[in-house]
């Protein structure tokens, strides 16, 4: 939940906030309109008007009001495989006849084969290996013309929804609502930044400068008389587990007052966010809902939410349950 001593911070420059149109206008009675009454929704909205009560013993200026999200998991599905794998299969499918050796090769002939758990099960290695191969030796602007073209038709395999509409109606209302009280909102997740960025604005209303993320080497230079940055099949800087508290601090440069995850791989996030003196809030969405989405937690191969789960008792922290605290999980396939 939160906690009621004001934390310090140092004066940090204002930076503008972008709040653009992710999904319905937000009637003015009910902010959360998707999110069921109770005690999450409650904690929510108190922690908010707390911070932005002038008067109140809690109130923190706006250039102080950062929330930071994971995406895979919180702000849209990650079953049965992140949806960034799901498009470099794809990208490999498509590159196939220009690798022949590929069809023996694995992962990438398991992928050929559809057969995706044997492609990852060599783990982080063969992850690595088929981001590699796929994202790889071409321009920042030629990738993101290929994640945009790919996500505007493709589909998750279990769901038959569009990926463009995995994104969850709940928190799409819930950084609307921050952005209406002057707080800045940041994706930091461990996928890739460059394919985030691509479609964070559409999706959730948060703008490309405001994407913290995995990311792999790039290479500038001149082409033809044009500035030209080319990525390479190699991997800077992993943004998961204990590389997320880094990120932020590289690319946001201050402690965040909300943050919010889902796994294991957003616990250290989390605990920079909450376990430092101060007010703050904290909360991991809890997938229990096998009717709508999918239930997992402990036991997941995707998305394995153990030590968080205990770190979430132990410190009081909000805990979003999925099949309870949620109205409705997607959007609506025909809006906007």
């Amino acid at each position: 939940m939160f906690r009621l001593a004001r934390r310090f911070r140092p004066a940090v420059f204002a930076l503008t906030v972008v709040s653009l149109g992710a999904g319905p206008v937000l009637a003015q009675s009910d902010p959360l309109p998707s999110w069921n009454d109770g005690a999450t929704k409650s904690a929510i909205v108190d922690f908010v008007n707390a911070v932005t009560t002038e008067d109140g013993p809690n109130f923190v200026s706006p250039d102080e009001r950062i929330a930071v999200f994971d995406n895979d998991g919180t702000l849209w599905a990650e079953q049965p495989v992140y949806v960034q794998l799901f498009f470099a299969f794809d990208r490999i499918k498509a590159l196939a006849p220009e690798h022949p050796e590929w069809k023996t090769q694995e992962p990438y002939a398991s992928i050929l084969k559809e057969d995706f758990k044997t492609a990852l099960a060599g783990g982080h290695k063969a992850i690595a290996e088929i981001v590699a191969a796929t994202h790889a030796g071409q321009t920042t602007d030629q990738f993101a013309e290929e994640v945009a073209a790919w996500f505007s038709s493709a589909e998750n395999p279990a769901k038959k929804r569009p990926f463009s509409k995995m994104n969850y109606q709940p928190m799409v209302e819930l950084l609307a609502y921050l952005r209406a009280n002057d707080f800045l909102t940041f994706i930091v997740s461990g996928g890739g930044i460059d394919f985030m960025r691509v479609f964070s604005e559409d999706l959730y209303g948060v703008p490309p400068a405001q994407v913290v993320g995995s990311t792999g080497k790039l290479t500038f230079e001149i082409k033809d008389g044009a500035p030209v940055l080319e990525k390479l099949p190699e991997v800077d800087f992993v943004d998961d587990g204990p590389g997320k508290p880094v990120g932020i601090q590289m690319h946001i440069g201050q402690q965040p007052l909300m943050a919010f995850g889902n796994s294991d791989g957003d616990l250290e996030m989390l605990q920079y966010t909450c376990l430092a003196p101060g007010f703050s809030f904290c909360a991991f969405v809890h997938h229990t809902d096998a009717e709508r989405e999918w239930a997992y937690d402990r036991d997941s191969d995707v998305g394995k939410l153990d030590k968080g789960l205990d770190a979430a008792s132990q410190n009081g922290w909000t805990l979003i349950d999925m099949k309870d605290d949620w109205k409705t999980v997607f959007p609506p396939e025909g809006g906007n």
